[in-house]
């Protein structure tokens, strides 16, 4: 049965897997990636249960809310990092503010570091390589769930603030991105 399945995906995706080295170097270039001097946000859940999953959503919505702020102000990398380290003990009284107001009971830390981890990710044509970054990084709980993260300077979070939803959620894009996705990683071009 894995056999015939694995069968039926190759002949599925092998139109898409017909490349010359011209088109390899076409493909990598249609994706733009992060600056190296770029500052991310991430967001850890506690875990992957439903409530813990709504909590991160919610604490994400009242960041969103503080970075509209922020960015406003950055101008350049060095300003946006003085900016934030002087703001993450607001942002800390924000979120404490706002879980308390909800009757949420769950820890919660914030730190700026130069060495956060973050997977592989591709919203629309923009691809983010995994690896170390500097970044604001919020954990709630424990931190063994699934994240959410975007990058807080440059402002790139591809975050549509009034509905608190990404530019690739449109259900057809989404899927035609991880084919892009997973045409990268077979090229090796992520």
């Amino acid at each position: 049965m894995k056999k015939k399945m694995v069968i039926l995906v190759l002949l599925l995706l092998a139109p898409f897997m017909i490349f010359t080295v011209e088109e390899k170097e076409s493909a990598a270039m249609e994706f733009e990636v992060i600056p190296d001097d770029a500052i991310r946000l991430r967001i850890l859940a506690n875990s992957d249960e439903e409530t813990d999953q709504e909590i991160k959503y919610f604490v994400r919505d009242q960041v969103s809310a503080q970075i509209d702020d922020w960015v406003g102000h950055m101008t350049n990398i060095e300003e946006a990092r003085e900016y934030i380290r002087q703001n993450i003990p607001e942002l800390i009284e924000v979120l404490e503010q706002a879980l308390a107001g909800k009757g949420i009971d769950q820890e919660l830390d914030i730190s700026y570091k130069s060495d956060v981890t973050f997977p592989v990710k591709l919203y629309d044509s923009v691809l983010y390589p995994a690896g170390d970054y500097e970044a604001v990084l919020v954990t709630l709980g424990e931190g063994g769930g699934a994240n959410w993260w975007c990058v807080l300077f440059p402002p790139l979070c591809f975050l549509d603030f009034s509905n608190g939803t990404t530019i690739a959620e449109d259900k057809e894009e989404a899927e035609e991105v991880k084919v892009k996705f997973f045409l990268l990683e077979w090229l090796g071009l992520s």
